[in-house]
């Protein structure tokens, strides 16, 4: 999805949504360039990024959240918010 170094920011953003069934493969960017920003900027929600980024999901909100956190998770991201 992303020429990065595993370990880089953007590799895990884009690894936790690279699951996430969406209309098109530009929704899935999207959506990992929001989980980008959120990891990066430190403010507001997960679920504030996934909104935001108005990605034509395929599944319920609440699956993405729990895909994202998981993907999170097991790349090293302790999520205390």
């Amino acid at each position: 999805m992303i020429a990065a170094p595993p370990e880089s920011i953007e590799k895990i953003a884009y690894n936790s949504v690279s699951t996430i069934p969406t209309q098109e493969p530009n929704d899935q960017y999207r959506l990992g360039y929001h989980v980008w920003l959120w990891l990066t900027q430190q403010e507001g929600t997960l679920e504030e990024a996934v909104r935001v980024s108005t990605a034509r999901i395929l599944i319920p909100q609440d699956e993405v959240l729990k895909i994202i956190k998981e993907k999170l998770r097991e790349q090293g991201i302790q999520l205390s918010r």
